[in-house]
């Protein structure tokens, strides 16, 4: 189990405070007998004997200080642990200052992805000021994951992984299926718009989740658009490519919405945000695979079809998930049933707009841009490979940021800025050559970061329970016909004028209109339980929530 020790001279005030439960990134109990039966041992048992004494743990009194030493042992209450320990050791020193030994014992529950916050939860774990309040750091969310919660984000992030190549791989190579068989920027344009109908079966899929549940879907969702995927490594045509894509766009799309909604009904009110910045940090790491292995299709021109079988290589990483995944508990709680349009068509009709401009520009800013970077400034697949991570990597920053400003500040100006902004900047960028084409692709792809964990927060946060899936399958449906409409407009455009910027311009003043419906018409939503938001679902529960896990 991982474990974090320090030895440190402190005052007495602060020596004070280490010997009492903290209140900070993790709250804790004093550790009883009881604790003994279920917890990790004594932390002094893996402790340097030398160091111990030389803490006076063998003498009572520290050599040539006053009154003995204290021990202190703490359990956990709340924090994303499975396990965890805090031992205590404080000797007296004769300058009247206190030597403190502490080691901290835990085995944090987001799974593989635990490695990525552990140096962060070790280095906060090691402070020794700030222990008596609430702190989060700034790359944790506004409020603390418990066990059950950081269980389920850690498995949510998996399959989040996993859907975001398939999400992205068709986008990536579109181009060179194209080359192969022959076909022009308006095939391409209209293979990725027809890849959007795929949505209506998404619809119908999410909204079973009501009354089905989320478990089963999501994960049947995420299987089948594997085998869709892979099967279009065999397409003859550019035809049979779009057909198998949009069947696999479909269970994609379908998964990523059931995540969101998930996520949304599992975490805690000031972690909604971000834990969809997070996931979509995951389904960013999916893509970039994608763009890691582009490479690859400069090798023939079939080179393409390897990326399609690589999903293959996710299989047992969905299975794993599949026999640790709990039901939604507040879809197992009681929910009245409830209608789209009967007290929220308001809402549904101000969101749908807004992601349909939203999304009409920003598809084809993105899923045209390798064959603009190869038709109009000559970039070779490893040059296109290199230009998308260094320009779009550190839009994982904005993603986090966007999260926690988003649950901190709220979220109607944190969409506003990010859309519009990163629209203006990203129009531009279509323009230019060299080192500002670079610039402006990063600082666009960053501004419009900002708004995505605010926008997918939306999604679940205005709907009750009884009508959650459907109410995001819709969404989905006036999202993917922006971005339909987007990218027609944008490839035929480029088709006429040769140049992909021209119908960006025609495109941006549609995500503008998106600052000035969050603005003036967004309800604002950080920080509240879905309860609060949604009074139908504020239902008595007659029997507990099982225990976790």
């Amino acid at each position: 189990m991982p474990r974090t020790s320090q030895t440190v001279v402190v005052d007495a005030a602060t020596a004070e405070t280490m010997l009492g439960p903290r209140r900070d990134v993790v709250e804790e109990r004093e550790w009883t007998a009881a604790d003994d039966e279920a917890g990790p041992g004594p932390a002094w048992a893996a402790t340097d004997p030398a160091e111990r004494a030389g803490a006076g743990e063998a003498g009572g009194d520290p050599a040539g200080g006053a009154g003995g030493v204290r021990r202190a042992s703490f359990a956990l209450v709340e924090g994303p642990m499975a396990r965890y320990r805090r031992d205590v050791e404080a000797a007296p020193l004769p300058d009247g200052t206190v030597r403190v030994v502490e080691t901290t014992r835990y085995r944090l529950v987001l799974g593989p992805w635990s490695v990525a916050v552990d140096l962060p939860i070790r280095s906060a774990l090691r402070r020794t000021d700030r222990r008596t309040r609430r702190y989060q750091p700034v790359w944790a969310p506004p409020d603390p994951l418990d066990e059950r919660a950081g269980t389920i984000l850690g498995l949510l992030l998996t399959l989040s992984l996993v859907i975001g190549y398939l999400s992205t791989v068709l986008t990536q190579t579109i181009t060179y299926a194209a080359e192969e068989f022959g076909r022009g920027t308006t095939a391409q344009g209209t293979v990725l718009a027809i890849g959007r109908v795929g949505v209506l079966l998404s619809l119908v899929i999410v909204a079973r989740s009501d009354r089905r549940g989320r478990r089963r879907l999501l994960l049947a969702s995420v299987g089948l658009g594997v085998v869709a995927t892979v099967a279009g490594a065999f397409a003859p045509t550019i035809e049979v490519l779009g057909f198998t894509q949009t069947l696999a766009r479909a269970f994609a799309t379908a998964a990523t919405l059931l995540l969101t909604v998930v996520a949304a009904e599992e975490m805690p009110a000031g972690a909604r945000a971000y834990s969809v910045s997070v996931l979509t940090m995951a389904g960013a790491l999916g893509a970039g695979v994608a763009v890691w292995a582009l490479p690859l299709s400069d090798i023939d021109p079939r080179g393409w079809r390897i990326l399609f079988l690589l999903p293959l290589l996710a299989v047992p990483l969905v299975l794993r998930v599949a026999r640790r995944l709990p039901e939604s508990q507040r879809f197992v709680r009681p929910h009245r049933d409830a209608t789209l349009l009967k007290g929220h068509g308001r809402r549904l009709v101000v969101l749908g707009a807004a992601l349909f401009c939203a999304s009409a520009f920003a598809a084809p800013a993105s899923q045209l841009l390798n064959d603009f970077l190869r038709d109009e400034r000559g970039f070779s697949g490893a040059r296109i490979s290199l230009f998308t991570i260094l320009t779009s990597t550190p839009a994982g920053l904005a993603l986090v940021a966007g999260g926690r400003l988003a649950d901190r500040r709220g979220r109607r100006l944190v969409v506003a800025i990010g859309v519009a902004g990163g629209a203006a900047v990203g129009a531009w960028g279509f323009t230019t050559a060299g080192w500002p084409l670079w610039m402006a692709n990063l600082l666009g792809t960053m501004l419009g970061a900002l708004a995505v964990p605010a926008m997918g927060a939306y999604g679940p946060e205005l709907f009750p329970t009884a009508a959650r899936a459907r109410a995001n399958g819709v969404l989905q449906v006036m999202s993917v016909a922006g971005s339909a409409l987007g990218l027609v407009v944008a490839g035929v455009a480029k088709d006429r004028t040769g140049h992909l910027a021209s119908g960006m311009f025609l495109l941006l003043p549609l995500a503008l209109l998106v600052a000035v419906l969050a603005l003036t018409l967004f309800p604002e939503t950080a920080r509240r339980e879905l309860e609060d938001i949604n009074p139908e679902d504020d239902l008595p529960d007659p029997t507990p929530t099982p225990g976790w896990p």
